[in-house]
């Protein structure tokens, strides 16, 4: 399973790069205007949700100071900016939307992952930065996300694959959108199609957000493998991939919080939506790669990105001496051996 894992992680940094600059290396400069006919999109979870928490004023961790001044020393976010990718895509699906077979590709993840037997699959739909459900290639993440409020059911998969009638991939998280699930998650030492084990779809921003001027949840980042602890994760992580950095440097699953002193003038309307997020409820190291942030696709959104004058460099006027690490307790040592919670 130990190579299954250091696969999420590593194909992940590798993907992240190529989508974020291959499709979206631009900036859009046409208006920066709120479109009130756009409202936030429901929470995925019930009140209560660990990354919908008001952590504004929680304490900080005691060694705060130390892993931001280690951080800036190490360079930082990925190429030393904060940008965004844009490609990961939330499908929504409901009672009537076509179900397909589904089957385990060779290395399928058989301890971190759910079985089932069908997945719906949206009509027009596609896998991260597909405008279908065929993965290009074995170099590319081809997430799947989808969200079928009507069952109350969230599947992330990774590695996703339509073909012969059927969708395969190597690793699959079904999320209960009924449950607050505890601070293990889906079970301490799995992974998911993070390799935190965190969700995807609760911690991306997207552009109807964006819009109605609020993101009301934790947004998810990622650094290089470098520059996250090895062998130990903090909840609400479950899993910590294949980091390399030192005691020094932060775990998977910590959380950063943007501090209250920040000037928001420096940045665009739409930019401020996003760090008043980061001040209220923070971002979680969730994988490694160089695409600090992860935006959702606009191909499936009301509102577009382009209404918000908002692009891959809007946020790289935010350093990580910005931030400050909220207090996440004694880190887990990594084993590797996955308990699934029931």
């Amino acid at each position: 399973m130990k190579h299954l894992k250091v696969l999420f992680i590593s194909i992940l940094g590798i993907g992240a790069i190529v989508t974020g600059y291959g499709l979206h290396n631009h900036i859009v400069n046409v208006r920066a205007a709120r479109l009130d006919h756009i409202a936030a999109p429901a929470a995925y979870f019930p009140p209560g949700a660990i990354w919908t928490q008001d952590i504004s004023h929680a304490p900080l961790d005691p060694q705060s100071s130390t892993i931001i001044a280690w951080l800036a020393d190490a360079g930082g976010w990925g190429f030393g900016k904060m940008n965004v990718d844009f490609s990961l895509r939330v499908l929504q699906a409901d009672a009537s939307t076509p179900r397909v077979p589904f089957r385990e590709a060779p290395g399928f993840g058989t301890a971190d992952s759910d079985k089932i037997s069908t997945i719906p699959l949206p009509a027009g739909g596609g896998l991260e930065g597909q405008p279908g459900y065929q993965c290009p290639g074995d170099d590319s993440d081809c997430h799947l996300i989808v969200v079928d409020r009507s069952q109350g059911k969230l599947y992330e998969v990774y590695h996703a694959n339509y073909a012969d009638g059927a969708l395969s991939a190597i690793g699959l998280s079904l999320w209960n959108l009924n449950r607050i699930y505890p601070p293990s998650g889906r079970g301490d030492q799995c992974s998911s199609t993070d390799a935190a084990g965190l969700p995807l779809a609760p911690l991306l921003f997207n552009a109807d957000e964006l819009a109605a001027g609020h993101i009301g949840h934790a947004i998810r980042f990622i650094l290089p493998n470098p520059r996250i602890r090895a062998h130990v994760f903090v909840h609400p992580a479950t899993h910590a991939g294949a980091p390399l950095g030192p005691v020094t440097a932060p775990p998977m699953g910590a959380h950063f919080r943007l501090k209250a002193s920040y000037d928001m003038s420096r940045l665009t309307p739409a930019a401020q939506v996003v760090a008043r997020a980061m001040q209220k409820y923070g971002m979680f190291l969730s994988d490694g790669g160089n695409m600090a942030l992860t935006a959702q696709s606009d191909r499936d959104t009301n509102a577009k990105y382009t209404d918000m004058d908002f692009g891959a460099h809007d946020l790289v006027d935010l350093k990580v001496t910005d931030f400050e690490v909220v207090d996440f307790g004694t880190p887990i040592r990594l084993t590797d051996d996955c308990v699934r919670n029931p």
